[in-house]
């Protein structure tokens, strides 16, 4: 485990914590403090995902045997960033969507021969229809950006593979080699034994003939 990252990990999440206590509270402010605790979040996040880049290079700079480990648990942590962003635009959504209404609810004060309820509610549909389309939008490229990433790394995990594969052939081809040079020299001796044993044999015939030659001739005389 890459000490680098295990330091970055700390930062996140106490990062993390320190978001979801800022959440919380902004939830029950309004007006300018919400405002201020709005930007405060924004910052916060900022500095969040630029940890996050700062995660992945070094994951990705490491053995893929640690790699694949800690890109699952980046994965987690973007995750949570992603959870956060659609925090923050539901608090904005509800601050802005308060402020249209009290602008309708003026405007229909001002003039109610000419704004309508059914005017009103259609707008809000409409607003709520867009900002949907668009969070589903922003979800799409969050999740192509994702599965690209994926890809590379598969992609990165399939080429080490590769190179290891092509190290063992080589490796094997060795071996062969050896083995073939092995095998004649074992031909190689063991012909040789067959012909010692040949000689051998000639030389202890030789040798019994030569003594029944010697006691033949002890005996005729």
């Amino acid at each position: 485990m890459s000490e680098v990252f295990n330091g970055y990990e700390r930062q996140y999440c106490d990062l993390s914590a320190n978001l979801s206590k800022k959440c919380s509270s902004a939830i029950a402010l309004d007006g300018e403090q919400k405002k201020q605790k709005l930007s405060e979040i924004r910052s916060g996040l900022d500095n969040a995902e630029a940890l996050i880049r700062k995660m992945d290079v070094e994951a990705r700079s490491l053995p893929p045997s640690v790699r694949t480990s800690l890109l699952v648990k980046l994965r987690e942590f973007k995750s949570d960033l992603n959870n956060f962003k659609s925090e923050v635009k539901r608090i904005t959504s509800a601050n802005l969507n308060a402020a249209a209404r009290d602008e309708l609810l003026e405007a229909g004060l001002a003039d109610t021969k000419t704004a309508s309820a059914d005017q009103r509610a259609r707008l809000m549909m409409s607003t709520d229809r867009l900002g949907r389309t668009t969070d589903r939008i922003k979800d799409s490229r969050r999740m192509m950006i994702e599965t690209e990433e994926l890809g590379v790394s598969v992609l990165q995990d399939l080429h080490s593979q590769r190179q290891s594969l092509l190290r063992t052939g080589d490796t094997l081809s060795g071996v062969d080699e050896n083995v073939g040079k092995s095998k004649k020299i074992l031909t190689g001796m063991t012909r040789r034994m067959n012909r010692n044993k040949w000689t051998i044999g000639a030389i202890i015939t030789a040798l019994v003939a030569a003594i029944i030659l010697i006691l033949y001739f002890k005996l005729t005389k």
